[in-house]
């Protein structure tokens, strides 16, 4: 059940009854040179979709933008700042624990959201609410380390192969993963981090300045597909249904 589809009558029904509420948040942001700008919002809102189909939990609209700072240089991001996102974010939930939401499961698709969250879903604690927060693309993980992936690499490219093959651009999916060292001692290995005498160090770099075109991770972009995707996407939402279940269940302070 939608949020945006109800009277508020019906809404006002829903929460004599229920206190929980499902909330999607993705981002606008650079995937690689083959992947939409909105694959973190995109995965979301099609595990929303196929959540609604197996569960009652009211579901509110999709927050389609988020924090992407170390991105923001690739042409058409869109970059939240965290204290405009934590603000907007709050209102959001304010107004939905007015109205008797105690329980709110966080639907993340993107890594810069997640300080966000937690600093919500601490401060809501002490409302007297829980906060999950599930971010699909680690929970996949879990469910089948196969599947474990990077930004923008085969995990996530499998995802939008499963939801529509034609958001992926197979032509621009190209050789191996081109990291930009620091110097000949000063290796990057990922996002924020180099290894130097074998200990991991964060060196913060705008993406740009990190990898050639945008993606990163263990898992190369030509390693998905459709089948890896449909898979996946199935079983996470199956899974946030029976969790959501569960979490039903959990008595309040």
């Amino acid at each position: 059940m939608r949020l945006a589809n109800i009277t508020w009558p019906q809404a006002q029904a829903y929460f004599k009854e229920n206190d929980m509420v499902l909330i999607g948040i993705g981002s606008i942001e650079c995937h690689g040179r083959h992947m939409p700008l909105g694959t973190d919002t995109i995965i979301p809102d099609h595990l929303l979709k196929m959540i609604e189909e197996k569960s009652d939990v009211l579901i509110a609209p999709t927050i389609p933008f988020g924090a992407c700072q170390s991105l923001a240089p690739y042409p058409g991001t869109i970059d939240i700042d965290g204290e405009i996102l934590y603000q907007f974010f709050r209102q959001i939930m304010l107004s939905l624990y007015r109205h008797g939401a105690r329980k709110f499961v966080i639907l993340n698709g993107h890594g810069g959201n997640m300080k966000t969250i937690e600093r919500l879903g601490l401060e809501f604690e002490e409302k007297g609410c829980l906060v999950a927060m599930l971010n699909w693309w680690l929970m996949a993980w879990d469910m089948n380390p196969a599947w474990k992936g990077g930004h923008g690499g085969g995990e996530e490219t499998a995802a939008i192969l499963g939801i529509n093959p034609s958001l992926v651009d197979q032509s621009e999916i190209g050789g191996p993963l081109k990291l930009f060292d620091l110097s000949d001692k000063l290796k990057a290995t990922g996002f924020r981090s180099v290894e130097f005498k074998g200990v991991s160090v964060e060196i913060l770099r705008a993406t740009p300045h990190v990898t050639d075109s945008g993606w990163i991770g263990p898992d190369h972009p030509n390693t998905a597909t459709i089948e890896w995707g449909t898979e996946m996407l199935r079983t996470t939402a199956d899974y946030i249904v029976d969790f959501m279940e569960e979490f039903k269940k959990v008595p309040l302070k």
